[in-house]
């Protein structure tokens, strides 16, 4: 199949058809068994192809995509086992992206474009503290205060928090309680270093789709060694990076090859404990995303950490050996063994139990995007090198990328941390003026009789209310310093995951 992606070999050479590439995936199997060898394959293919590429290297062994591999006796071994004689040893064009800015270009996103349903998920929240948290949005929405970075965010909680009974009427009732268990998960977050996640310059998706001048795909790989202390973050993150993805890329149906393709590693997370209404946005995520021209691979040890309504989804499939220690691991075995259009030739289930390092149950679609027969067959060996690079190899990618100085250089414009800072310095000013006046009013002498005291001063009965706008000013002056914020719109968080774009 001369047009297909050579995989695997083994009673026949294995393809996946570039057009079908976009009908989703998954590689899955046990610790040790050769996902990451699978991964890295893929990802070469498809780079080769001029395809862009999205991965998290969880593990720091993907970093040798970027380097021409090494002849080793057992790939040496490997090679002559599959009779590969035309192989040979190339790189791929990389980009390093880190949340924290340390093994690659920051990456950033705005609390706006998170939105609140997905913040509810990075904090845990409940679903009276999420109802709480949508309210902290939406009065930020209506007075225009925007939500870019941590610091927004934690000075809007507060504001709703003081000012609680005025936002009843409006908005519904706001709990104390849910309001501390917000700033407590907030802060939690931010000591883990999650709030180096927001700010600006945010995230250009357009910088993901991008070609080398040989028209080979960029291989995006997020550094998530560190990332991955924190699952929550990671999870959370690379679902929001995908539904971007959906709301920003165009309708281009089916397509010889994909725009990009998306490799989501240790699936479980994504699923695990996640509420209802945001497992359906999952769901309808994955199942859309294809008409964008995205392709999604999901990788995980088992096949049961995936929803069957996201798994039925998932037409390329790579499955690497399983264990069967408990009951649950031998329900996994059964249902791997079911998802694969079946072979006359291989007991699939026991099969599974039996497959060695690097080998696989390998079904592609075929040209009219049935399930292929099932094959047990060797994933090729990468052409990259497997396992990490040095810092130096690192640091001169980075310098050379085309993006290295842009996201460096972060930038703070007004948002909702500066503007009610100003709001509350323009109130001080004010109170301090009304003072003095009250004070120069009550310093007019009184005329005096011998042996007579002047009257006290009459005590001020009260001093007006403040109005509501002086009251949030107030309120921010409390957890608000000088800085100068930003401005974003909300993303796909808000329209597909729960609220509006403005």
């Amino acid at each position: 199949m001369a047009d297909g992606l050579f995989i695997a070999r083994g009673e026949k050479d294995l393809f996946m058809l570039p057009r079908m590439a976009n009908r989703h995936g998954m590689i899955s199997g046990a610790t040790g068994t050769g996902k990451t060898v699978s991964l890295q394959v893929l990802a070469e293919n498809f780079s080769r192809i001029g395809v862009p590429v999205f991965l998290a290297d969880v593990k720091s062994d993907l970093a040798g995509l970027s380097q021409p591999g090494e002849l080793t006796p057992k790939l040496q071994e490997r090679i002559h086992l599959l009779r590969l004689a035309d192989f040979a040893f190339s790189g791929s064009p990389v980009v390093f992206w880190d949340v924290f800015g340390e093994q690659g270009h920051p990456v950033r996103t705005t609390v706006s474009d998170m939105g609140p349903l997905l913040f509810s998920r990075l904090l845990n929240l409940n679903e009276v503290q999420s109802g709480v948290l949508s309210l902290v949005f939406r009065v930020a929405d209506d007075n225009g205060l925007l939500l870019l970075d941590f610091k927004d965010l934690r000075a809007m909680v507060q504001y709703a928090g003081d000012h609680a009974d005025e936002f009843e009427t409006e908005y519904g009732r706001v709990s104390t309680a849910s309001i501390g268990a917000i700033q407590r998960g907030l802060l939690a977050l931010e000591e883990q270093g999650g709030d180096r996640l927001f700010g600006e310059p945010a995230l250009n998706l357009d910088d993901l789709v991008q070609t080398d001048e040989r028209g080979r795909g960029m291989i995006n790989i997020l550094i998530a060694d560190k990332l991955m202390l924190t699952p929550m973050l990671y999870a959370t993150f690379l679902l929001w990076l995908l539904a971007e993805l959906f709301e920003e890329l165009p309708e281009v149906g089916d397509q010889e090859k994909p725009k990009l393709v998306f490799f989501f590693d240790e699936a479980h997370l994504l699923f695990t404990d996640a509420p209802q209404v945001l497992l359906q946005k999952i769901e309808q995520v994955v199942r859309l995303i294809r008409s964008k021209g995205v392709g999604v691979y999901f990788i995980s040890q088992n096949p049961l950490d995936i929803p069957d309504i996201t798994l039925t989804q998932l037409g390329n499939r790579i499955q690497h050996a399983l264990r069967a220690f408990t009951p649950r691991d031998q329900k996994a075995v059964r249902a791997a063994a079911e998802t694969f259009r079946q072979n006359p030739k291989i007991d699939i289930e026991t099969a599974i139990l039996e497959l060695r390092v690097g080998e696989g149950l390998v079904s592609f679609l075929d040209e009219k995007g049935q399930p292929g027969i099932v094959e047990r067959a060797f994933i090729l060996p990468p052409s990259s090198r497997m396992g990490p690079i040095s810092g130096e190899e690192r640091q001169q990618i980075i310098r050379q990328s085309l993006v290295y100085g842009h996201y460096e250089r972060m930038i703070d414009r007004d948002s909702a941390y500066e503007m009610l800072k100003a709001r509350a310095d323009e109130a001080a000013q004010r109170q301090e003026q009304e003072r003095a006046s009250r004070e120069q009013t009550f310093k007019v002498p009184f005329p005096q009789v011998p042996g007579s005291y002047p009257p006290a001063p009459r005590r001020p009965i009260g001093r007006p209310r403040d109005t509501l706008l002086e009251a949030m000013a107030k309120s921010a002056a409390r957890s608000v310093g000088s800085q100068i914020g930003r401005q974003v719109l909300r993303g796909i968080l808000g329209s597909i995951l729960g609220g509006g774009r403005r």
